[in-house]
């Protein structure tokens, strides 16, 4: 009977893998190729352990292993001296327009797509919002030259940018 059971573990273990874009040796290998053909990596800080607690996302968020992929990023990107950009969890990045930078009242998860009411720009809100992070990303890794000296950059003090974003850089 212990056998059966290991069996039918196995086998729902190596489903998850074959179906899930993130398994273990996936993982690795999408991580890897991330931080080898980019130089700036910028995430969501988004709070997985409170995610995981709504009963209808917490198998598929601990399916994705979120947690996992951007703990792998970060420790990669200090391997190959890449920068590594945690946006703040409350930046609007999908009510924000990346067109014009509206930034819209409400925006329920439910919609998927929306149009700026400012610039009448259509939407997918995760593109979007993927457009947002990297913007934000970019603003705050981007050198900034101090005292004239264009080979000697200066970077802002942490939790500061151009941009007025809050952000974790490591």
């Amino acid at each position: 009977m212990l056998l059966k059971v290991a069996k039918v573990h196995a086998e729902i273990s190596d489903a998850r893998n074959d179906f899930i874009p993130f398994g273990t040796l996936r993982e690795h290998k999408l991580t890897t190729r991330l931080v080898r053909e980019n130089q700036t990596i910028a995430v969501e800080d988004l709070a997985v352990k409170n995610m995981v607690t709504n009963r209808k996302l917490a198998l598929s968020i601990s399916d994705a292993s979120w947690g996992e992929l951007v703990r792998q990023l970060e420790y990669k990107c200090d391997w190959y001296g890449r920068t590594f950009v945690k946006i703040d969890r409350w930046f609007p990045s999908s009510k924000r327009c990346g067109h014009c930078g509206h930034i819209v009242d409400k925006l329920p998860l439910n919609i998927r797509e929306w149009d700026c009411p400012k610039c009448s720009t259509h939407h997918d809100r995760d593109v979007n919002a993927a457009k947002n992070i990297l913007a934000a990303g970019l603003a705050v890794s981007a050198p900034v030259t101090h005292g004239g000296n264009p080979h000697r950059p200066w970077r802002l003090p942490l939790g500061e940018d151009r941009a007025g974003l809050s952000v974790e850089r490591t």
